[in-house]
Parts: structure tokens; C-alpha cells; sequence
């Protein structure tokens, strides 16, 4: 049985399915009954659970033989230091009262780095804890997901402008697409590993132009790529609805990209084929 968070988002979404896709006992953790239903309908097992609940998140992994874990950054938390240090001991007790004996969990780029990098940091406090446990620990370490275009596509559609939070939208960076990332997963779950050890994933490599060019020419329509100064990321993130603490957390994380700390630097790199293109057109399609 294996054993997986996050399902309702992206990568945990595809990491179930590739594990169910591959004949494997699955276990799905979700937090509405809504969405417990449906993955029975796929054939998954479903348990309602919030990660933070050790009792219940125990409970859940009995008798797994791998977990695929996240660490959900919920901006509309006041806390987020306090909010990660309670979903770690809950997932880190977990694991060992019920001695899982693989876990893997989604990291990313940078997360290396304990400060300086935005949420980052609190996957790299994740790393640290899991390996704090007997489970052999498998760290996937992705750059830049595609499907953040997901964010621009209201205002390109509406606005004809893409924005971009960065020093220049010329320089090429690897972006993966999440359906790679859940393969690789179910990959790992299901082939561990003789050793702990952090996988970087690297995938196609876009300037935020290319991406402006395909987004435009999937929606009929050129797009003006705007380069925002960055004394304006902070009040852009805040305009855009998030909470100020959230926004400063996003734009350490801006910063730290644009200086570079989120480059590989794990134990191996595994390289995906995805193009945005593909990515987009989904996207587009709902």
C-alpha cells in the first residue's frame, strides 16, 4: 500500500495516478469527502485527514509501505513558522510511530539553503526532519513548476499583458511540467532507492518570453511582457490578494531566484521532456 498527500493539487494528484495507472495499492489522504469520493472512484483507498492531525495522519499510514509527502504553503496562515513546525511534528511523528520505511517527499530547488529563500526554507526544515526518522527519505527537488503560467492567465486573457517578477524575463530557467514530477514519484515509491538521497528535476528551459510568445499564441492574442521593478514585487503580491507576511515570504523567494540559490545541487538530476506548450494547452482546457 502506498500512501499519498496532496492529491487535490497538482503533483500529488499525478503521483497517485501513476501508482494506480501502475497496478499499485493506493491510499489516498484528502481533507473534504467530496474529494474522498471521487479518488474511490478511481480505486483508490481514501482517508479524510488533515496533515497537522498526528493521531489521524498515523492512522492513515498504517501498514504503508512508501508515503508521498508535501508541505502545503497555506498564505492565508498568520504563522507560517508556527504552521510548518506543527505539520512537521505531525508527519515526522507519523512516520515513525507507524515505521514507514520510504518516504518522499516534494521538495525543491535551494532547499539546501536553511534561510534566504522563501518558503523554501521550510521545505529544507522538512529534509532535515524526515531524515531525523529510520525511513529511508527520497527528496525531489524540482525548479520552476510550468504551470505557474496558471497565475497569468486571467490578466494575459483580459489585459494582453504578462507580468513578470524578475530582473529581466530573458533568461532561460528549467521548468518542469507536475505530471513529470508525479511520475518520477511513483517511480521512486515503487523502485526505492538503496540510499537516502535528494533528486533534482530538471526539465525544458523557457525565458519568461518564450513562455509570454506560446501563452500569446495559445490565446490568439500578443501579450506585453512586463518586467516589474522590484520595489514593486512586494505591493504586486499584496495587490494580487496576498496577505503582507505571505507577500514578503514570496518576494525572499524571488530574490533568491533571480540570485541564483535555487540552482541543482542534489545528489543526482533526472531530466524531464515536457514542453510548456503541452502544459499550456491543458491549462487552457480546464
Amino acid at each position: 500500500m502506498y500512501v499519498t498527500a496532496g492529491v487535490t493539487g497538482r503533483v500529488g494528484g499525478a503521483t497517485a495516478r501513476a501508482l494506480l495507472g501502475r497496478g499499485a495499492e493506493v491510499r489516498v489522504l484528502v481533507r473534504r469527502a467530496a474529494d474522498a469520493e471521487e479518488w474511490r472512484a478511481r480505486g483508490a483507498e481514501a482517508h479524510i485527514v488533515d496533515l497537522a492531525d498526528r493521531d489521524a495522519l498515523t492512522a492513515a499510514l498504517r501498514g504503508c509501505a512508501g508515503f508521498f509527502v508535501l508541505l502545503p504553503f497555506d498564505p492565508s496562515v498568520e504563522n507560517l513558522d508556527g504552521n510548518t513546525d506543527a505539520l512537521l511534528a505531525s508527519i515526522v511523528g507519523a512516520v515513525t510511530d507507524q515505521h514507514v520505511p520510504h518516504v518522499v517527499a516534494l521538495s525543491s530547488g535551494g532547499a539546501d539553503l536553511p534561510t534566504g529563500t522563501g518558503p523554501i526554507a521550510g521545505l529544507h526544515r522538512l529534509e532535515l526532519a524526515l531524515q531525523s526518522t529510520d525511513a529511508l527519505i527520497t527528496s525531489l527537488r524540482p525548479g520552476h513548476f510550468q504551470e505557474k503560467v496558471a497565475d497569468v492567465i486571467d490578466t494575459a486573457r483580459a489585459f494582453g499583458v504578462f507580468p513578470v517578477l524578475a530582473p529581466s524575463a530573458d533568461a532561460p530557467v528549467s521548468m518542469v511540467a507536475a505530471a513529470d514530477v508525479g511520475v518520477i514519484a511513483a517511480r521512486s515509491l515503487l523502485n526505492p532507492p538503496m540510499v537516502s538521497e535528494t533528486v533534482d528535476i530538471v526539465g525544458p528551459s523557457y525565458s519568461e518570453r518564450d513562455v509570454a510568445v506560446l501563452l500569446g499564441a495559445a490565446l490568439s492574442r500578443a501579450l506585453h511582457v512586463e518586467v516589474i521593478a522590484e520595489p514593486r514585487w512586494l505591493t504586486t503580491l499584496m495587490d494580487a490578494g496576498l496577505p503582507p507576511h505571505a507577500a514578503r515570504s514570496l518576494v525572499e523567494l524571488h530574490h533568491a531566484d533571480a540570485q541564483g540559490l535555487l540552482a541543482p545541487r542534489g545528489d543526482r538530476r533526472l531530466h524531464t521532456s515536457t514542453e510548456i506548450a503541452s502544459t499550456i494547452e491543458q491549462l487552457l482546457l480546464g
